[in-house]
């Protein structure tokens, strides 16, 4: 293989850039949990306005209002959990911070998926590649 004289490899920009990318489905997804959370109980106190019974528990809306508080958590820990890797991903790939690299790979690996796993792979490494700079 060709070297251009450059010490950096890809680990870091592939874990990188693959922290970024399950971070962004995590903040996705996240951020719909508690979208329709919001929406689902908007729309709840909204019906019960017009038609009171609903608010008594007609078509089993007194089951579904527990539903919001652990959707409602999930999604919250989703979304902080991709605001880490993301910021973890871009120190990666700009070889800032290899705790901070580390700590967005781990958080990008909850709950268990190939991409996160990878992300752990490549960033701890490419731990070297954090001492060399241009």
């Amino acid at each position: 293989m060709v070297s251009n004289g450059s010490d950096k490899g890809g680990l870091l920009t592939a874990g990188g850039a693959l922290s970024i990318v399950a971070g962004a489905f995590k903040v996705i997804g996240g951020g719909a949990m508690v979208a329709l959370v919001t929406l689902g109980i908007s729309l709840r106190v909204w019906l019960s306005s017009f038609l009171p019974g609903i608010a008594g528990g007609w078509y089993g809306f007194e089951r579904w209002a527990v539903v919001p508080i652990w959707l409602t958590v999930i999604g919250g820990l989703f979304l902080v959990l991709g605001i880490i890797a993301i910021v973890g991903g871009i120190s990666a790939i700009k070889r800032k911070s290899f705790g901070l690299s580390l700590a967005g790979a781990i958080c990008a690996l909850i709950p268990l998926n190939l991409l996160g796993l990878l992300a752990v792979i490549f960033v701890a490494l490419g731990k070297r590649e954090f001492g060399a700079r241009d």
